[in-house]
């Protein structure tokens, strides 16, 4: 879901290339607005103990961190968070909202311009859910894994496919049945119910399996999969929360011993 960082897929055909979709200063503030209401408190709500679980420091790097909404939650749990995205609209609103933060502007190519090695834990929150092309996502990930020391872990929380063919108490995709048809790789539509822009975004479509590809071929191994429910006594309104897990939360780290194989899977 284009929720939150500036990785987004142009509409003019494969893959390589991107837009900043953010620049679009309506939606950057829709977002800038937006906290952890409903669904999206299942994105965060089991991070604390996953980081407290794996992350052996206090560096931290938000990749994707689109107004700063993740990256001051980072500084929340205690880390020296640094934010980085590719939408300067969205940065503007992350340092008038967060004006002692560290915001910093990235390219395509992705976090640039840090000595390797210097962070304790990566997040990609949603961002790889807007990357298209496998190609693009191994790069991306091979430069996270760069940046890591070596305990140092990736943590990316990414959208699960069954997001876009259920209802939630954030999001809708009853408008797009087409979604249901959908293979990896494919363009998927949902539409936020939890803030005042209500135009629907596009997603990227990429199941697990192509993840696990693209861990491999980047030099991570996958060290933790989490799929958040939601519980009867929590006060939201969950729809389809409870039985289907709208998200998936991966603990990464440098593969033993290996290099990136840079090679996906047929």
């Amino acid at each position: 879901m284009a929720r939150r960082a500036g990785w987004t897929p142009t509409p003019r055909g494969p893959a390589v290339d991107f837009s900043n979709f953010y620049e679009d200063h309506a939606r950057a503030l829709s977002y800038a607005s937006l906290e952890f209401p409903n669904t999206y408190y299942l994105a965060f709500r089991d991070l604390p103990g996953i980081m407290r679980r794996w992350a052996p420091g206090r560096a931290a790097l938000d990749f994707g961190c689109g107004t700063g909404r993740s990256t001051r939650f980072l500084q929340r749990l205690g880390f020296d968070a640094v934010g980085v995205d590719l939408a300067p609209a969205m940065l503007a609103l992350a340092r008038e909202a967060d004006p002692g933060g560290d915001y910093r502007r990235v390219e395509d190519e992705g976090p640039t311009g840090f000595p390797e090695a210097s962070f304790d834990l990566a997040l990609a929150a949603f961002t790889f859910d807007n990357v298209p092309g496998p190609e693009t996502k191994v790069r991306l990930l091979a430069a996270l894994r760069r940046l890591l020391r070596p305990a140092g872990v990736l943590v990316n929380l990414v959208s699960s496919p069954d997001i876009y063919r259920n209802e939630w108490a954030s999001f809708s995709t009853r408008a797009f049945p087409e979604n249901r048809a959908a293979r990896r790789g494919d363009r998927v539509r949902i539409v936020m119910t939890d803030v005042p822009d209500r135009r629907p975004v596009e997603d990227v479509l990429w199941d697990h399996e192509a993840y696990l590809e693209c861990y491999s071929a980047a030099g991570l191994e996958v060290l933790e999969t989490h799929r958040p429910l939601g519980r009867a006594d929590e006060p939201y309104p969950w729809v389809a929360e409870t039985r289907i897990a709208p998200w998936v939360i991966y603990v990464l780290g440098p593969a033993a011993g290996g290099r990136p194989s840079g090679i996906l899977q047929p």
